[in-house]
């Protein structure tokens, strides 16, 4: 008996460890979703709010804006994820194990941008683009090239926007990278030495398999932070030109804020978050059935 009390005591005090934690969960990310599939089934003018059960999906399905924006959307998740994946391993493994200086100062190179303002970097890189007075055009003009208005080209718009957000964000995934191989037990690269492998057969063979759950892990924070980018969008293009650069998160907010649709921007955002869960659940599988 008393040692049934002591373990429902011991049950108790952990329990109310993570009630605060909980709760903010509850309040913070579980209430908002919940509330944002009930208003995508309604139309809201200002305080007024009717039911039309799956209409605003409807008028999602029939226009093209929205298809552009899926579109633009799974361009930069597939080659930010893969350009952001293949650099990190390519830096990560060629640094890992050299000495601590050489490793740290890299460190610091990649992750400076990531400790700038996403608002800071696009504004930079919107001064370096301007076609008018930007770095760039001006190089190009003392050099007697043509000017190339690239944010202003719907061909080139897309190429743009992926270089200035994965050279943002790559640093993050260079140090995590380098984390996880710093981890490798050095055995496994003395005995594959001994046996006559390469560096690169060992990097593929040994180094690359060893990392997966931090390439998983990566990938997954990646997809989520690219299918909110919504800020070098923005400040840079405006979602144009002719709405050639924009996104799911781009096309919410104009619906929500610009035209007043909440009822259509609430379907939009429960529409990103099933893309999210079944872009995300096959990489956490993996990751569990491995463990």
């Amino acid at each position: 008996m008393k040692l049934r009390t002591y373990h429902w005591k011991e049950n108790v005090t952990g329990y109310l460890f993570i009630l605060p934690q909980f709760l903010m969960f509850l309040i913070f990310i579980v209430y908002p979703i919940i509330e944002g599939i009930r208003l995508s089934l309604y139309k809201v003018q200002f305080k007024q709010e009717t039911f039309v059960g799956f209409d605003n999906y409807v008028t999602l399905f029939h226009d093209p804006v929205f298809f552009k924006s899926i579109y633009n959307t799974v361009i930069f998740v597939v080659f930010i994820v893969l350009l952001t994946v293949a650099f990190a391993i390519f830096v990560a493994s060629s640094v890992f194990d050299k000495n601590a200086k050489y490793v740290s100062f890299i460190r610091g190179s990649y992750y400076i941008p990531v400790m700038v303002s996403m608002v800071v970097m696009s504004m930079v890189w919107g001064f370096l683009l301007n076609p008018a007075n930007g770095l760039i055009s001006y190089a190009a003009r003392e050099m007697d090239f043509s000017i190339v208005n690239l944010l202003g080209n719907k061909h080139t718009v897309l190429p743009v926007i992926i270089f200035v957000t994965f050279a943002t964000n790559v640093g993050q995934a260079i140090i995590l990278y380098i984390a996880a191989m710093i981890g490798v037990p050095k055995d496994l690269f003395e005995a594959a030495e001994v046996d006559g492998a390469s560096r690169v057969r060992i990097i593929f063979q040994i180094l690359i398999p060893l990392v997966k759950p931090t390439t998983i892990y990566i990938t997954i924070i990646n997809i989520i932070a690219v299918l909110k980018i919504f800020v070098v969008i923005q400040l840079l293009t405006g979602g144009g030109p002719n709405n050639a650069s924009v996104t799911m998160m781009y096309y919410l907010y104009n619906n929500a804020f610009k035209y007043n649709q909440l009822g259509i921007a609430s379907a939009v955002g429960v529409i990103m978050f099933i893309i999210t869960m079944l872009l995300s659940i096959p990489q956490l599988r993996a990751m569990f059935k491995e463990k």
